[in-house]
């Protein structure tokens, strides 16, 4: 339903153990994933320990980690690309990492990323089972393991870090967790810049059950002030990380707006991507790869679409749209733009409930053949040229 309709969560231990197959299900396909990415950067000379913890962004977040903010690159066309863009949550647990045990930064990145991918995995199913049942959340976990761009889950970047913490998040909204949903949202505000929707997930979900007291009071038995101070938490780790920079950089409160700008980042509202989409139909093998990049931005929106006429619950919804929105909206890094719709995890709950009809042989063998095609495309992938 799309009405906010919450109930208690179930004991934690019994939790686990019914996120169990769940868990070991993620487990395999990770360790899958990683011998892939072992063997195909054997073959080619590369190592894969660096293509998880210290190119690209990982790069970035340890320079974080180490040096703190301030580290900038200036490129030739003038435009400037400085660590401010890293939001600080990940850096934070790499430098704790490395300070209570013998890890690197890097290495410390690599194991919050790989704890957190569990906790993520363990929160997508948590909303999987409630809105679908035990099967589904399954479904939806491995689902989200084979996903092409899975071996992110695996970096030390802060994709893992951030789903984690918006699926406990939403998970807490669902069991009627107010003060809980809010500090996570304010810590998923402080992984990502897509924090907002997680901020925008529990506010409308708190607006809504204010407006379903009014009617039916104590909808969720939650008194009103813990969802107020709910919404009052959620956004302060996004805010209060934008307006630092602002104060940092000297250009007020929008100045993380400018840094982004340094990147050639911001929100265009698809224009850039719909022409970088066209400019692929200049020659026959790129308009190929125009042709499945209008074919995945369709699936993604005919996707939603399921979720709202399947009566996903509001901040389900919420939070989906506005991930998705922002994904695909981006002005900039097109080829990031799988990557970016990773945390949008409830979009996969209409295959995962079409999945979990299925009899168990013949969804083990769907998901293990995809599971295969996801870590050689995944090592594929990492050993290219650009960033995932």
């Amino acid at each position: 339903m799309t009405d906010l309709e919450t109930r208690p969560a179930p004991p934690r231990a019994d939790a686990l153990r019914r996120a169990a197959p769940a868990l070991l299900g993620f487990a395999a396909v990770r360790a899958l994933g990683l011998v892939a990415l072992a063997l195909w950067s054997g073959a080619r000379g590369t190592s894969a320990h660096t293509l998880l913890t210290a190119r690209w962004d990982a790069l970035w977040y340890t320079r974080v980690a180490g040096l703190g903010y301030g580290y900038e690159v200036r490129l030739p066309n003038g435009d400037v690309h400085s660590n401010l863009a890293f939001f600080p949550l990940l850096p934070w647990l790499e430098r704790l990492g490395a300070a209570v045990t013998p890890l690197s930064y890097a290495d410390a990145g690599l194991a919050v990323a790989t704890l957190a991918s569990l906790a993520a995995a363990w929160g997508i199913f948590a909303v999987a089972d409630r809105v679908h049942g035990r099967r589904a959340g399954v479904c939806a976990v491995l689902m989200w393991a084979v996903l092409p761009v899975g071996i992110v889950q695996s970096m030390a970047y802060s994709e893992s870090l951030f789903t984690a913490l918006a699926a406990w998040s939403l998970y807490a909204v669902l069991t009627g967790r107010w003060v809980t949903a809010g500090a996570l949202a304010s810590l998923a505000g402080l992984t990502r810049p897509v924090g907002a929707a997680v901020v925008a997930a529990v506010w409308v979900a708190a607006i809504a059950s204010f407006v379903h007291d009014r009617r039916a009071p104590a909808a969720d038995g939650a008194p009103a002030w813990r969802r107020a101070l709910g919404m009052l938490l959620a956004p302060l780790g996004a805010a209060g990380y934008v307006l630092w920079v602002g104060h940092h950089t000297g250009k007020g409160p929008l100045g993380y707006l400018d840094v982004q700008a340094g990147w050639r980042n911001g929100f265009d509202g698809g224009y850039a991507f719909a022409r970088f989409v066209g400019a692929t139909f200049t020659s026959f093998p790129s308009a190929l790869a125009g042709v499945g990049l209008i074919v995945g931005v369709a699936l993604v929106v005919w996707l939603y679409v399921v979720c709202v006429r399947q009566g996903q619950p509001l901040p389900l919804l919420v939070y989906a749209g506005v991930v998705t929105a922002l994904a695909l909206c981006a002005s900039s890094y097109f080829g990031s733009k799988p990557r970016l719709l990773l945390p949008a995890f409830p979009l996969l709950l209409p295959l995962a409930q079409a999945l979990a009809r299925l009899r168990t042989p013949r969804s083990a063998a769907i998901l293990g053949g995809v599971a295969v095609a996801s870590a050689v495309y995944g090592a594929f992938w990492l050993n290219g040229s650009g960033p995932p």
